[in-house]
């Protein structure tokens, strides 16, 4: 995994994550994308493995069920985004293709 792959994946997951346990994943899994969704898909888990509320009438009230949801959010949004080290639309050297065209109108007015 190179130091892109790897800001990128704690830009996703946090700075918390542990560098050496992305670096295992990534040897199995070959792949940012799939280590990001795994460890997405861990924190879901853990979260619904607990009640999602709990309420202590007159003294607490905590809901997670907003964390759960945002959670579904990062995992929608890390299967559609573009990662590091899958082929997209690059050009020869590696980098982004990027093209520019000029308007110009078809007629001139008076």
């Amino acid at each position: 995994m190179d130091e892109f792959q790897r800001s990128w994946l704690l830009a996703q997951l946090g700075p918390d994550a542990d560098p050496a346990d992305l670096e295992r994943r990534y040897f199995r899994l070959r792949s940012v994308r799939g280590v990001a969704l795994e460890v997405l898909g861990e924190r879901r888990a853990k979260l619904l493995a607990d009640p999602l509320k709990v309420t202590v009438d007159g003294v607490v009230t905590m809901d997670l069920q907003e964390n759960l949801r945002g959670i579904e959010r990062q995992i929608a949004q890390v299967r559609q985004g573009p990662a590091p080290d899958e082929p997209g639309d690059e050009d020869e050297e590696g980098d982004t293709a990027m093209e520019v065209t000029w308007l110009v109108p078809a007629r001139r007015y008076r």
